[in-house]
């Protein structure tokens, strides 16, 4: 398995991770539901899954304390027993959002390490960071906490994961002697929260990166556009949509890991072979030209030119603007109709964009001056299902 080393930390893992959050449910068994428990894992399979995927040759773990309903935890902690704990490199994280005092940091660490079954985890990140999350945890010391926990051997580097602006996440890299960061990129969001303004910035500190949702949450490989996948069909060497995208991250040699929550065998089959040649700066030109036009059509296909930087937020009416325009998009990009609008159902009389009074200020705060009034009308309109 290719592997590619943490700078600050002197070690390498595979440059493939498995991601914890979408393991086997109980409720798998049972394909006509549709609504489905995810604090259910399916134990036996799941721990089978996680055995199988460090045979062969996965050696970064990622997990979190929400994750299957607090659940994700307890099963990785069973399945890295027998000595699997020794073959790998452990992540979880820290929920910034349950902490309320200082005591806090220590009280979960240690109720994640009981989960876990481990007396240290090699990452443990500050969990979703934003502006806000960020200024609360510092104020109550995370900092100290870190050092601390370092001291007596229970987390192993300085570490976080991040969802906000690429400001934010400057003015984190730079509050700290961090080791590791996790963001989210893929060939659609690279300048979506730190893209790759930041993986760069992060990486000319020294600071390792972990990628995150690589294929956009599955619709870079679902229900694939057809003009898409005549472009994927007429390159040279024939891959998978999966296959393109997991190589246009690998590509970045300021990238250390990627995370890929695999549910099967089969999957961790095909994404092992493809990271066994995945090496960085290995895509031809041709081969990134072919990626710029797929980028390209999917970009045509935007209803509203939204990067999500969220200057119009807050809304005075409370308008999730951004989450609006993000699935009124997904329609056109990824077909997810049913799933945009079982989103906005979950929001009506709450954020909806029927509450918009027209104030204005939103589109004032709007860099990419997009006319926000008239696009929510449009997108209450798809989304409502008129």
């Amino acid at each position: 398995m290719e592997e590619r080393l943490f700078k600050k930390l002197g070690f390498k893992t595979s440059t493939l991770g498995l991601g914890c959050m979408r393991l086997p449910l109980e409720d798998d068994k049972y394909p006509e539901k549709i609504e489905k428990d995810a604090s259910k894992i399916d134990e036996d399979q799941a721990i089978e899954l996680i055995r199988y995927a460090i045979d062969k040759g996965i050696t970064y773990i990622d997990t979190a304390y929400p994750y299957h309903g607090g659940n994700s935890e307890v099963v990785v902690g069973k399945a890295l027993q027998g000595g699997y704990r020794e073959k790998v490199k452990l992540a979880t994280k820290l929920p910034v959002w349950l902490v309320n005092e200082y005591g806090d940091f220590e009280r979960l660490l240690d109720e994640q390490l009981r989960k876990l079954q481990t007396d240290y985890v090699d990452f443990y990140l500050l969990h979703a960071l934003n502006k806000n999350s960020w200024k609360k945890v510092k104020d109550l010391g995370v900092l100290d906490f870190i050092e601390d926990a370092i001291k007596k051997g229970k987390i192993r580097s300085r570490s976080f994961s991040f969802h906000d602006s690429i400001d934010t996440f400057k003015d984190i890299i730079d509050s700290f002697n961090w080791d590791m960061c996790q963001i989210q990129l893929n060939y659609m969001d690279e300048n979506y929260q730190a893209g790759l303004e930041g993986l760069y910035y992060a990486a000319s500190k020294g600071i390792s990166v972990v990628i995150m949702e690589p294929l956009r949450g599955g619709r870079l490989v679902k229900n694939v556009p057809e003009e898409i996948q005549k472009i994927w069909d007429s390159a040279p060497v024939k891959r998978s949509p999966a296959d393109w995208a997991f190589r246009w991250i690998c590509n970045f040699p300021e990238v250390t890991a990627v995370l890929s929550g695999m549910g099967s065998k089969e999957e961790i089959d095909q994404n092992v072979a493809t990271f066994n040649t995945a090496f960085p700066n290995s895509l031809t030109e041709e081969e990134l030209e072919i990626i710029n036009k797929v980028k390209e059509i999917y970009k045509s296909k935007l209803k509203v030119n939204c990067t999500e930087c969220k200057y119009c937020i807050p809304c005075p009416q409370n308008v999730a603007i951004p989450n609006i325009f993000s699935n009124y998009n997904s329609i056109y990009l990824y077909n997810t109709l049913e799933e945009s609008r079982k989103f906005y159902n979950n929001i009506l009389g709450k954020n909806d964009a029927s509450l918009c009074v027209e104030c204005g200020l939103c589109q004032e705060a709007c860099p990419q001056n997009i006319p926000i009034i008239e696009s929510l009308k449009a997108a209450h309109k798809v989304l409502i299902g008129d």
